[in-house]
């Protein structure tokens, strides 16, 4: 897109302190001053459409003129309190009133038109693309330039708990379908200067409002041009959702494992923005998109932050427990039965193999048709409403588990082990990743059918391979882990105090590295690590404004 590619262009000429003016390659085409003509090119534009309205009136009832909108973007009472009422009435001093036609356009817009955003022009071609993004048109006979006013007004539900990710402890609010709305909820949560959104329009035909947010003097300008030449290379018709960009922006989209961090909640995102990275908002998706995202990221939610660090801590273990049991549980399951029984206890092997005494198929079979049994309920699950989704949800789990295990399709060991499997990928706060891990779980049961654990094995190489491959925005995907950056380990597998984090993530290479201001009263913990010599990090030298305090 042309907008995309001139931000682009203006950010990079920015940064090396070159000239920003960016020449508008877009054809321009004056306006006529026969009211008429001008009428008609636009009406040709946009044929009989039923919400196009063209309003003929007289400004101050001397000069013919029109204002064109299109009722479904616009709030008409604006229109009528403080468009046409006050062009309609005459002023009380006539006198005042300009002779000449081209002195018009200044008079109207310093006093008579009382609306804050506002712009004129002398381009007929840019009166289409304001008209959709919601502006009034106003074009006066005799007069070369057009004034238009935005008076957008769309219809947005009210600000809600977001359904996909729910914590305990936290704020209630997520985004919404409107992207003001989403900005408001950002500066809410950033009220500093220094918080940046560029938005230009995406997508040829839809032409979406795409935002891109960042704190400028934390925030690495490398991280932000890659991502904004990104969205300039994206040249499509349509941009219904975050999603879109996501699937145009990732490194590798072969990969199953997501690049991009799709959130609903502002305090998430506003957390990201503090930590050093980027997020991208789409007008009419309730999604941002959080850039880099790494592998450990997908495992962690803003309850552990909110909690204290012990209980953060312990719970992200779980989580990840829970990844293992989703992803590995049934392979080692299927490789133990098929090919090493003498790994379990005697007791438990007879008990199973009693178990499966009148099941007809083979251990990798029997898992297969069980798992693809629940994937197949999860999804009518979430397709349903959800009254009758909860009530399909306990019919499935209870009664077709036994239904099955009494028809001898599966026997009841199995049916456990693919229900807590599937409970542990439920466990999981991002709904992309809990995909990526169902999906792998597949291959995994086929190799350990075919190879037992040495399937397990070579599988897991593979996936491990894979993760050590992957970049999101030239970022190792397996940061902190390898490479190893130590001091992030602090809030990898683990999440130390909040006072211990002292400084932003090593990788993201930001501007300004510390969110914890030495200034701070040294806490009796403090000196406890300061004691046994392992509080080692230094002041770095910088200017901070220490009334910024922490962050996260």
């Amino acid at each position: 897109m042309q907008n995309w590619k001139q931000n682009y262009s203006s950010f990079k000429q920015k940064k090396t302190h070159e000239d920003p003016t960016i020449p508008d390659q877009r054809s321009e085409k004056p306006l006529d001053p026969d009211l008429k003509n001008n009428i008609k090119a636009i009406s040709q534009i946009f044929g009989e459409d039923a919400d196009l309205v063209v309003r003929n009136f007289r400004v101050y009832g001397l000069y013919d003129a029109v204002i064109i909108f299109f009722s479904s973007l616009v709030d008409q009472n604006q229109i009528h309190e403080h468009v046409l009422k006050p062009l309609m009435s005459p002023p009380a001093d006539l006198s005042t009133i300009p002779e000449e036609r081209k002195d018009l356009p200044d008079f109207i817009w310093n006093t008579t038109i009382q609306i804050a955003a506002g712009n004129r022009t002398k381009d007929l071609n840019s009166l289409p693309l304001a008209l959709l993004e919601g502006s009034v048109v106003l074009l006066i006979d005799g007069m070369d330039q057009a004034l238009h006013f935005n008076l957008r007004k769309i219809e947005h539900r009210s600000i809600e708990q977001p359904q996909t990710e729910q914590v305990i402890r936290g704020s209630r609010e997520g985004f919404i379908e409107n992207l003001e709305a989403n900005l408001s909820l950002l500066r809410y949560r950033l009220q500093t200067p220094d918080f940046r959104v560029i938005t230009a329009p995406l997508g040829v035909r839809t032409r979406s409002q795409v935002a891109v947010c960042y704190i400028e003097g934390i925030v690495d300008p490398e991280l932000v041009e890659k991502v904004m030449k990104r969205l300039s290379m994206i040249n499509t018709d349509s941009i219904l959702d975050a999603g879109y960009i996501e699937q145009f922006i990732e490194d590798n989209p072969l990969s199953p494992f997501p690049q991009v961090q799709p959130t609903e909640r502002p305090d998430k995102s506003a957390a990201a923005l503090l930590e050093g990275r980027v997020i991208i908002l789409v007008d009419g998706s309730p999604f941002s998109l959080i850039v880099p995202a790494l592998f450990n990221q997908f495992f962690q939610t803003i309850d552990d932050y909110s909690e204290r660090f012990i209980v953060g801590s312990l719970i992200r273990g779980i989580r990840l427990i829970a990844l293992l049991f989703s992803l590995f549980f049934p392979a080692l399951y299927v490789s133990v039965i098929s090919f090493n029984p003498e790994l379990m206890p005697t007791e438990f092997a007879v008990a199973i193999s009693g178990g499966r005494a009148g099941v007809p198929f083979p251990a990798v079979l029997e898992v297969l048709i069980m798992e693809v049994f629940m994937e197949v309920l999860r999804e009518a699950t979430i397709r349903l409403p959800q009254m009758i989704g909860g009530a399909l949800s306990i019919v499935g789990v209870l009664v077709i588990g036994q239904a099955a295990v009494s028809a001898g399709l599966a026997s009841p060991t199995t049916v456990v082990i693919v229900a807590i499997t599937t409970i542990g990928s439920f466990a999981t706060p991002a709904y992309n990743a809990a995909i990526s891990s169902r999906m792998l779980r597949f291959p995994l049961i086929i190799l350990a059918g075919c190879f037992g654990l040495y399937g397990v094995m070579l599988g897991t190489i593979v996936i491990v391979n894979h993760l050590l491959f992957l970049e999101s925005f030239g970022v190792p995907y397996m940061t902190p882990y390898v490479p190893t950056k130590w001091r992030d380990l602090k809030d990898s597998l683990i999440r130390v105090p909040l006072w211990w984090m002292r400084r932003r993530p090593s990788f993201l290479n930001t501007q300004d590295p510390t969110r914890l201001a030495h200034e701070l009263p040294t806490t009796y913990s403090d000196q406890i690590f300061k004691e046994k010599g392992e509080l080692d990090e230094q002041q770095p030298p910088h200017n901070n404004d220490p009334s910024r305090g922490s962050s996260r």
